[in-house]
C-alpha cells in the first residue's frame, strides 16, 4: 500500500514536473513582430509632449507659424496611442477651439489610424513603415461622416529621441491643404 502511495506521488511529480519544462519551452519562443507592431513600436517612442510651429501651404498667413502643442500618450495597456494636436497657450476647450484627435492602434496585420476630426468626421488610414525604419506613412482607406472636408494622409518622421516632423494632407472639397508640424520634445 505504501509503495502504491509512493508511486503515485513520484508519478504526479514526474508529470508536474513534465508540464512545467513543456510550459517553460514555449515561453522561450519568442514571436516575431509584425511589420505593423514595428511600426506602432515605432510611433509609441513618441509618447510624451511635443511644441512648435505649423507651416501650412496654400493657407493665409495667420494660419502658417501659430505654435502647436501636441500630446502622445500610450493607453490601453500598451495598445493604442492617443494624439492630441491644439494651439499652444489656449485653453483645452473643445467647444472654443480646434483640438482634433487622432487614436492609433495595430488591428489584425494593418497599423490603423482613426481621426476624430473637427470637421465632425471620422477618416481612417492605415499605415507602413518606411525601409529606414524613420517614418511612418498612413494611407487613407474610408470615412464616417461627411468626405467633403476631411484628413486625407498623415506621414510622421522620427528624426531623433527628442524630434519629430509630421504632415498631414487636408482635402477641402476636391484641393489638397498641406500642413507641416516641426516638433520637438518640451522639457
Amino acid at each position: 500500500m505504501k509503495s502504491r502511495f509512493l508511486l503515485t506521488v513520484i508519478l504526479m511529480l514526474l508529470a508536474t514536473a513534465a508540464y512545467a519544462q513543456s510550459d517553460a519551452q514555449k515561453s522561450s519562443v519568442v514571436p516575431v513582430p509584425s511589420a505593423a507592431q514595428k511600426s506602432f513600436a515605432t510611433m509609441k517612442t513618441l509618447a510624451g509632449e511635443w511644441e512648435g510651429a505649423v507651416a501650412v501651404q496654400d493657407m493665409p498667413p495667420q494660419m502658417s507659424g501659430a505654435k502647436m502643442h501636441l500630446s502622445l500618450r500610450v493607453t490601453s495597456r500598451g495598445n493604442a496611442l492617443v494624439h492630441e494636436f491644439q494651439e499652444a497657450g489656449t485653453p483645452l476647450d473643445a467647444t472654443k477651439y480646434d483640438h482634433p484627435v487622432t487614436m492609433l492602434y495595430v488591428d489584425g496585420d494593418q497599423l490603423t489610424l482613426i481621426h476624430y476630426c473637427d470637421a465632425g468626421n471620422r477618416p481612417r488610414m492605415t499605415g507602413k513603415m518606411s525601409p529606414d525604419g524613420k517614418t511612418v506613412e498612413f494611407e487613407f482607406a474610408d470615412i464616417s461622416g461627411s468626405a467633403t472636408y476631411h484628413m486625407h494622409h498623415a506621414v510622421f518622421t522620427v528624426i531623433d529621441a527628442d524630434h519629430h516632423t509630421e504632415d498631414w494632407t487636408f482635402m477641402m472639397k476636391d484641393k489638397a491643404i498641406h500642413a507641416h508640424f516641426d516638433l520637438k520634445r518640451a522639457q
